[in-house]
């Protein structure tokens, strides 16, 4: 049996963990997630910010297919109207699928990461061995690497293309040496 094997079975002794490009995925969409607009939704100037952040008509159209009326946009601008907790939600996913495309159009996230060539550091986590019985537990560290190059990372993330993201998480565990097949599949990124 192959080490790749051997891991691919982490979980017959009660560890936890996923796949590393899914973790990897999951990490992508917590940076986008966290950027942009700080103020919660349910505050004056969290509403508004998003509010004014999608006053254009592509944005607007963007609400309209989440479902806020044209006529109830404008009586939330004004002030004349205060959104519900329903429409908050529609607001903030408008804002967030809008946020995500921008990003991604305009290569922000992407030169983020690179940061003029020197990379991003990547923390990571084995897959959580807590549960598995001390003859059975493997040493496997916390581990962290540098990845200069984003591109095909982002792009097979963003087309959801868990083949390319697979490939791409198997060239970035390489790196770490001899026992990178102990990183298929991690706890975290």
């Amino acid at each position: 049996m192959t080490a790749r094997e051997e891991w691919g079975e982490f979980s017959k002794y009660h560890a936890q963990g996923i796949p590393g490009a899914e973790a990897l995925a999951a990490e992508l969409d917590r940076i986008i997630r966290d950027t942009g607009i700080r103020s919660p939704i349910d505050t004056r100037r969290g509403l508004h910010a998003r509010l004014h952040y999608l006053d254009s008509p592509a944005y607007r159209t963007a609400l309209k297919n989440a479902g806020v009326r044209p006529a109830t946009l404008r009586r939330w601008q004004t002030g004349k109207a205060t959104p519900s907790r329903k429409s908050r939600q529609r607001i903030e996913k408008a804002y967030r699928t809008l946020r995500s495309h921008n990003m991604l159009r305009s290569g922000a996230l992407t030169k983020r990461l690179n940061r003029a060539g020197a990379g991003t550091r990547v923390e990571i986590y084995p897959v959580n061995q807590t549960a598995v019985r001390p003859p059975h537990r493997r040493d496997v560290q916390q581990r962290s690497l540098q990845i200069r190059d984003w591109h095909d990372i982002v792009s097979a993330w963003d087309a959801r293309d868990t083949a390319r993201l697979d490939a791409a998480w198997d060239d970035i565990i390489t790196d770490l040496g001899s026992e990178y097949d102990a990183y298929a599949y991690v706890s975290g990124v």
